[in-house]
């Protein structure tokens, strides 16, 4: 699975005011939880690009004093005024500790519905999972090849090996509707039948 590094100092002050001088400089305040402490750092805004700005579920590696540790992006803040990255929470990845994740789903197969003349529709892009460490993927693929015209393909569908998914069960994650085109031709068809 894709990681992105990162280096990071160590905060030892907080409050406004540096917090303030910190976003000045161009840096990040974030904190690392749920290891052993609680790690308080700041990194430079760029490096957190490539984590933040993709629809890719990716891990970091942070290195801080000297010390890496496995994380997941938990929550980012941006400035309500510009835009910009105010601060992020990590999640520490402790072996054997089971983490909460949100995983995009990525759809394979062309579905027969869409060969019948329907559209696909993608009602959800990611699935929230409970699982360990070792089990979180890029992404969880959803096979749609047998999905027909007028059918939905729900969350309880998904298969995801071990792992629990937190979205309720009755949710459609994906569809195949009738395009305006294919419902005009079946009225004419039935009218025509009428008519005979």
């Amino acid at each position: 699975m894709k990681s992105v590094k990162i280096e990071g100092n160590v905060r030892s002050e907080f409050g406004k005011t540096p917090t303030r001088h910190l976003r000045a400089d161009g840096q990040v305040p974030c904190v690392i939880y749920g290891g052993e402490k609680e790690v308080h750092f700041s990194a430079p805004i760029l490096a957190f690009r490539p984590l933040v700005y993709t629809p890719d579920f990716q891990l970091a590696e942070i290195t801080v004093n000297g010390t890496t540790y496995k994380c997941i992006l938990k929550d980012k803040q941006f400035d309500v005024v510009t835009d910009e990255l105010a601060h992020l929470d990590f999640l520490e990845l402790v072996p054997g500790k089971r983490v909460s994740a949100t995983l995009p789903l990525k759809y394979t197969g062309s579905p027969a519905g869409v060969k019948a003349g329907g559209r696909l529709e993608l009602k959800i892009k990611a699935l929230k999972v409970r699982t360990m460490p070792e089990n979180l993927k890029e992404a969880i693929e959803v096979d749609i090849t047998n999905l027909n015209l007028n059918e939905n393909l729900r969350v309880q569908d998904v298969v995801a090996e071990n792992m629990e998914i937190m979205n309720s069960p009755r949710i459609p994650i994906a569809s195949i509707v009738m395009t305006r085109q294919l419902k005009q031709e079946a009225t004419e068809s039935a009218k025509a039948a009428g008519k005979k």
